[in-house]
């Protein structure tokens, strides 16, 4: 396997967002996933705490990576709330950076994050602002908040929100990873093995399972992911 990853040509990605995205170093368990596909993902991650897309394309870090980076594609994730907020400025922020990572030769990607354990139905307004967005730029986007939508309405465990009722577990992170895989390398999460602390082989198998079909659908759906 690590032969077929170094002969293969590496997908460089830059990951923009908060914790949603740090949390469990989602990066990572993405490119571990991808190489157990016979695939390399090169990553780099800008995060800040609670931090918007304008908050990141202010501070200027962001920008710079995008112009320099050389990357295939910019994973965006706005935080978590603004979409059901004021979608309105999460479109403004969106395009700002869809501009950038267009002259800079990438490909946008929007990481659709998912609703707060205690007010599910927000879901739909996250889904329909990432999707319009994606539709108005041709971006991909990646579904993840719908790949828990569709396992919290089947599933109690493994627990995908912690505590907090907001960030994600280490199970809802690997279910994100998933969705990533599926989307960014085109390749299905089901049956990769791998040792994950704290979650089991049926656990594993049922959040690729629930990634795979999500992508499915979504794709069926002509959402773009």
């Amino acid at each position: 396997m690590a032969t077929r990853v170094r002969g293969s040509a590496p997908l460089k990605v830059l990951f923009i967002g908060n914790s949603f995205t740090a949390r469990n170093d989602l990066p990572g368990l993405t490119a571990r996933l991808a190489e157990a596909r016979g695939k390399n993902l090169v990553h780099r991650l800008i995060s800040a705490g609670g931090a918007s897309l304008r908050t990141h394309w202010n501070a200027g870090e962001a920008l710079k990576a995008i112009q320099g980076g050389q990357y295939d594609h910019v994973v965006l994730q706005e935080q978590s709330t603004l979409p059901v907020k004021n979608a309105k400025r999460m479109h403004e922020n969106v395009r700002l950076f869809d501009e950038a990572i267009k002259a800079a030769g990438a490909k946008s990607v929007l990481y659709m994050t998912w609703a707060r354990r205690s007010a599910p139905e927000s879901q739909q307004a996250i889904t329909d602002a990432y999707a319009g967005i994606g539709r108005e730029l041709g971006s991909t986007v990646v579904p993840v908040g719908l790949a828990w939508q569709r396992f919290l309405g089947e599933h109690e465990l493994p627990v995908l929100h912690d505590k907090d009722q907001s960030h994600p577990t280490l199970a809802g992170s690997y279910l994100a990873a998933c969705v990533f895989l599926a989307v960014l390398f085109k390749e299905s999460p089901v049956g990769i093995p791998g040792e994950v602390a704290g979650l089991n082989e049926k656990d594993l198998a049922l959040l690729q399972k629930v990634a795979w079909q999500t992508c499915n659908s979504a794709a069926r759906g002509h959402l773009r992911a």
